[in-house]
């Protein structure tokens, strides 16, 4: 028979304190038996644990690689983190990043601008409810997608070669803050002109291709740093840029384009598109002098001779809000002139309700803080807008 010692294959020398302890054969056996189960069992847990670590870490990796190859071209950080790499939410997180930066990259208060312009002065050719047709839409369509893309090329263009200046005056820019480099925003800008002149050739209407063309020259002259451009360090010349485009390129080319070609009418311009394009010159005259003001200091240490610089910035923003003034009266005449009632008090109140707004707001701005008077600027685009809902009234 076995001894103690041998069952659980202990020293022989041990084997008396096994059996002076009350261990017998039969239960050293079942203990044994036991001591083995466990450790199989323990052994198992252990390869299972490593196959399942081992599971988990090549679905992780293959979720690291599609992401990775998913990621968008124009991605400044194209590594991601062991932090994230946990979870596969990861390239949503990352793919919203890259589309917000994006939409801040092309400055969605000048695209609504364009937006609302260009809708708004296709409706003033409208004689009637048939005019509003399946070929109308689809003409303004037209218009719209290719004026985008070149109100992206022009802005995109503008932080490019502002981007120094921008480190001090928007460092929150994309191309400022870093998001993008600057091969990115290259690549975005030159494809965002392309398109637009691809599609501007495409459908066939001059008007629209003037526009287009005419936007692209000014553009590029207020931004490229070049001899005889760089408009934007002159006063003067940045204005113009803002005013022809803004004020007259969008009124007059856009309406010829719904009106002769895709209407089908003779070229005739109407009081009301007359009405927009002069009121519109007073519009972007204070557009182009007010967006100077929040960014002095920055244009003072680059050399950027803007009105705002030059007469300082309480003179810019009275002279800014005197204009919308008189703007608002003008409109506020032209709309008590017309033969329609419903017409005349819309026009009337609807100018002298956005005037005394404006009054009220002015009143307290603190020019000693950017935030303030950059919030005040694009308060100012909103009343752009809103005058874009006003115009079409004017018959």
């Amino acid at each position: 028979m076995k001894t103690c010692a041998q069952l659980i294959g202990v020293p022989s020398q041990h084997s008396r304190a096994l059996c002076y302890h009350g261990y017998t054969e039969n239960s050293l056996r079942f203990h044994c038996r036991r001591i083995k189960t466990t450790n199989n069992f323990a052994t198992n847990n252990c390869i299972s644990e490593k196959r399942l670590s081992f599971s988990q870490n090549k679905v992780l990796h293959a979720k690291k690689r599609l992401v990775k190859r998913l990621s968008l071209p124009f991605t400044t950080d194209a590594t991601i983190s062991k932090d994230d790499d946990d979870n596969f939410s990861t390239f949503f997180t990352h793919l919203y990043k890259q589309l917000n930066a994006f939409y801040r990259f092309s400055r969605p208060h000048t695209i609504i601008g364009t937006i609302i312009g260009v809708t708004s002065v296709s409706l003033l050719p409208i004689e009637s409810i048939a005019d509003l047709s399946l070929e109308f839409f689809v003409g303004l369509l037209k218009a719209l997608v290719p004026s985008i893309m070149m109100n992206i090329y022009v802005v995109g263009l503008n932080q490019l070669f502002d981007l120094q200046v921008d480190k001090v005056n928007k460092p929150d820019l994309p191309l400022a803050s870093g998001e993008f480099t600057m091969e990115a925003g290259s690549i975005i800008v030159s494809i965002c002109c392309l398109l637009s002149f691809a599609m501007g050739f495409a459908f066939q209407s001059p008007p629209l291709s003037i526009a287009l063309l005419t936007s692209f020259i000014l553009g590029s002259a207020y931004s490229i740093d070049c001899p005889l451009l760089r408009w934007k360090k002159q006063p003067f010349l940045a204005a113009a840029c803002i005013v022809i485009v803004r004020a007259m390129v969008v009124q007059i080319a856009f309406f010829i384009h719904i009106q002769k070609h895709v209407l089908g009418r003779p070229v005739m311009l109407t009081r009301s598109v007359m009405f927009a394009t002069t009121f519109m010159c007073f519009f972007a005259t204070v557009i182009a002098l007010f967006k100077d003001l929040p960014d002095v200091d920055g244009d003072k240490h680059f050399g950027i001779q803007s009105f705002s610089v030059t007469l300082g910035k309480e003179k810019v923003f009275w002279l800014c809000i005197k204009m919308l003034l008189a703007a608002y009266g003008s409109a506020v005449a032209v709309g008590a002139t017309s033969s329609s009632l419903p017409i005349k008090l819309a026009t009337v109140l609807g100018h002298s309700v956005l005037a005394a707004i404006l009054l009220l707001r002015a009143q307290s701005v603190d020019l000693a803080d950017n935030a303030s008077i950059t919030s005040f600027y694009m308060f100012i685009w909103k009343l752009f807008y809103a005058e874009y809902f006003l115009i079409p009234l004017i018959g």
